[in-house]
């Protein structure tokens, strides 16, 4: 199989600044379909930047990313049009009056009643259905996250700051949840993280970022789904499996 095939992002001389600050400074990436990455640094190292520039969220200062081996097309304004294959787990986009009902319902109204009843149905995680998003704390709203970006059905899934608020036995949950999305959908997956802790057990790519460079890249206990243990069909949606090349 050739390499365009087994790609699903190119990135060369990617830099973003703002203003006079630069951010990111990286001459070559490749993220490979069906695989789960890992992406580790402390705050400002500019992982949680990269993974916007990757979701088409926000634009480079310089260099290309190329996603299916083309350019993200903009606006006649020269903003970047959504992919709607890609998706980066966050709640910015919802109103703060909303309630987390509310954002359930979004989800899938046909599978609301089973999802609703997995998801929340300790006494504790029941009461948050009536919360307000902006009455939530931080773990709360990162468990919120979780769930939206798990119900989700993209070919290439973001997430930021995984882990950080989650318990022993949260996070395994989690993480069979996002390794069987990976194994049954090919789902490629980039986890975020300020620590390794957790993300080398899902991944089976680490990327370590220092001050906007890539300062190493190393292979991780997790194992990500080859065509070969994908089943052959799907879950969720009506849409034909997703093409490889």
């Amino acid at each position: 199989m050739s390499q365009r095939a087994t790609t699903i992002y190119n990135i060369k001389g990617l830099k973003k600044s703002f203003g006079n600050q630069p951010i990111l400074n990286i001459r070559q990436l490749e993220i490979h379909r069906g695989t789960i990455y890992g992406m580790i640094g402390p705050i400002g190292s500019g992982k949680s930047t990269l993974l916007n520039i990757l979701a088409g969220v926000t634009k480079q200062t310089d260099g290309t990313v190329k996603f299916e081996n083309e350019v993200f097309q903009t606006n006649w304004l020269g903003k970047i049009k959504q992919n709607p294959e890609i998706a980066l787990a966050n709640i910015s986009s919802i109103s703060n009056g909303s309630t987390v009902s509310d954002v359930v319902k979004t989800i899938d109204k046909n599978r609301l009643e089973k999802r609703t009843s997995a998801y929340f149905k300790n006494e504790s995680m029941a009461g948050l259905l009536k919360r307000k998003l902006n009455d939530l704390s931080p773990g709360e709203l990162a468990i919120l996250n979780m769930i939206i970006a798990l119900e989700s059905d993209p070919r290439v899934l973001m997430i930021d700051d995984y882990g950080v608020f989650f318990d022993k036995n949260m996070e395994m949950d989690f993480r069979k949840k996002i390794i069987r999305m990976n194994k049954d959908l090919g789902t490629t997956i980039i986890l975020a993280a300020p620590s390794d802790l957790h993300i080398k057990r899902v991944a089976s790519v680490l990327i370590y970022l220092d001050n906007g460079h890539i300062s190493k890249i190393r292979p991780g206990v997790g194992r990500s789904a080859s065509s070969k243990d994908r089943k052959p069909s799907r879950r969720r949606g009506q849409r034909n499996y997703r093409k490889s090349s």
